[in-house]
């Protein structure tokens, strides 16, 4: 039986993703990623997300990029095929959960930040605290790229690379995980743009207007500036 929240969407392809980051991340905009990771099945449209390119991507180089440098050993998945999930470990605390986007072997990835849940809002709550905590607001479940991970069940190392297409040799993992992502038919309005949000220094600065939102909508994470980064900027910041 097919789910309300898929009327407008369709499965994302591969070549859906093979653009830049800053090009593809407006577009992930009111699509639903679906995971399902021991037995349980969450569905969450996003609803804010931000690009970062890596070293040789782009005409302008990314400061903020975890691939800034080149290809290690943390960052290789966001150089692999367009369509993964690039899974990292924030503050070695938080999973945060990616797309990786343009042509294999060019790095780049577009952070997933906030979401609103659309099916198995009880899976996701329990997966979000893990017995830790409560959530006292609906908008709240996935608001921020560590809640967003945490509500989806996705695990770094375990889900790292997880193919989100379907295709690949990744689109099941050993622990039986699996992503798939729908994409709007239609573009999503009004979509605003502005600095990612706690990025230091220049990439933080609206030099990078690499965050991309639904207007208006709850679920979008706060503002607030990196390090450095508020110094760098106009005396007129943006509206976030």
């Amino acid at each position: 039986m097919t789910p309300e929240w898929a009327d407008g969407r369709r499965p994302a392809r591969r070549d859906d993703f093979d653009a830049l980051a800053v090009d593809v991340a407006p577009r992930l905009l009111g699509g639903v990623l679906v995971a399902e990771v021991d037995g349980d099945r969450v569905a969450l449209r996003l609803t804010e997300v931000e690009a970062y390119h890596g070293l040789g991507t782009g005409d302008v180089p990314d400061p903020g990029s975890h691939a800034r440098n080149g290809r290690t050993a943390r960052n290789a998945t966001m150089w692999g095929d367009p369509g993964l999930l690039y899974v990292y470990l924030s503050h070695g605390i938080h999973s945060c959960v990616n797309l990786v986007c343009g042509p294999s072997g060019v790095a780049g990835a577009v952070l997933l930040r906030a979401g609103e849940v659309v099916e198995g809002r009880d899976a996701a709550v329990r997966l979000r605290t893990r017995g830790r905590g409560v959530v006292r607001h609906d908008r709240d479940i996935a608001r921020g790229p560590g809640r967003l991970g945490g509500a989806l069940g996705l695990r770094y190392p375990d889900h790292d690379g997880l193919d989100a297409i379907g295709e690949g040799a990744r689109s099941e993992v050993p622990d039986g995980a699996r992503a798939r992502l729908w994409l709007p038919k239609h573009p999503v309005r009004p979509v605003a743009s502005g600095p990612r949000v706690g990025v230091a220094g220049v990439a933080g600065t609206a030099e990078y207007p690499w965050r991309f939102w639904i207007a208006g909508d709850p679920t979008v994470s706060a503002f607030r500036w990196g390090r450095g980064a508020a110094e760098l900027s106009s005396p007129t910041r943006p509206a976030c």
